[in-house]
């Protein structure tokens, strides 16, 4: 069924690691398989993301993101290849709390209040209760809920929701930060005004961003670098050339629209089975 793929049993190896550069984040030749599958879920994966970058995946449902996310989490063991998040293995990362974690559900406790939604990671983590962590009053002030500390879940619309989820996911001060679409369920204009405040917020911190979307305006305006998924594979990622900060109305300028353009040609392939 997979011979197209030239991945066989024998070739697979569970549990690996590799050293690599502290400032990398290093895949290579990572190759996912879930049973009845008619191909891999993630196949011959190559990739280096550079410590502060923001990097983001686009792609067809189907395509293997979330998968790689969760790889990259130590969710998920890869069948075959190697995985470094500047040079640790990823559940040694994740077990360090140098890896947050942002949703499409905010996944926030309904009987908490927003600021204590906030400072839960913190209290559960003693290294980010430490030096390292953020103040979350300052955090949820910089993603405009200063005047929201005190309401619950249930008083928050979705987009206010989400900014506490990011809140929250930077509160920890984690090295690396794995978004999987986490402005799925928000409404166009909400969308853009959360992603807007992310990308503030990133600027200031310059924490390592791996990002899911299936906007691929959303995908230039927030990232560094792009990368098209399709039937597992990865595309070599497309430089977004664009000034940080990114100014507002950098979405009408001829250079955006042509990365826009470009990200598209590559999804139409990987939507048709191409990369």
């Amino acid at each position: 069924m997979w011979s197209r793929w030239q991945v066989s049993p024998s070739n697979l190896q569970s549990g690996m690691t590799m050293s690599a550069p502290q400032e990398l984040i290093a895949l290579s030749g990572v190759t996912k398989i879930f049973p009845g599958m008619a191909g891999p879920a993630l196949y011959d994966i190559n990739l280096a993301i550079k410590r502060g970058e923001f990097f983001t995946v686009i792609g067809p449902s189907g395509a293997g993101k979330s998968t790689l996310l969760r790889v990259l989490a130590g969710l998920i063991q890869p069948d075959a290849g190697q995985v470094s998040i500047f040079g640790e293995g990823p559940r040694d990362a994740s077990r360090s709390k140098h890896l947050g974690w942002v949703p499409q559900s905010p996944a926030l406790l309904p009987w908490r209040n927003v600021l204590d939604n906030v400072r839960l990671p913190l209290q559960v983590n003693r290294r980010a209760n430490g030096s390292n962590g953020l103040d979350p009053v300052e955090i949820l002030a910089r993603v405009g809920l200063e005047r929201a500390t005190k309401l619950l879940p249930a008083q928050l619309s979705g987009g206010m929701r989400q900014r506490v989820a990011i809140a929250r996911a930077f509160a920890i001060a984690p090295a690396v930060l794995l978004m999987d679409e986490p402005f799925a369920s928000l409404d166009e204009l909400t969308r853009e005004s959360v992603a807007r405040q992310l990308l503030e917020l990133w600027q200031a911190e310059r924490r390592t961003v791996v990002f899911v979307t299936h906007s691929v305006a959303e995908a230039v305006v927030l990232s560094d670098r792009v990368a098209v998924m399709g039937d597992g594979r990865l595309a070599p990622p497309i430089e977004v050339a664009l000034p940080r900060p990114r100014p507002v109305g950098c979405e009408d300028t001829p250079k955006f629209h042509k990365l826009v353009q470009a990200l598209r040609a590559q999804l139409k392939a990987a939507s048709n089975g191409a990369t």
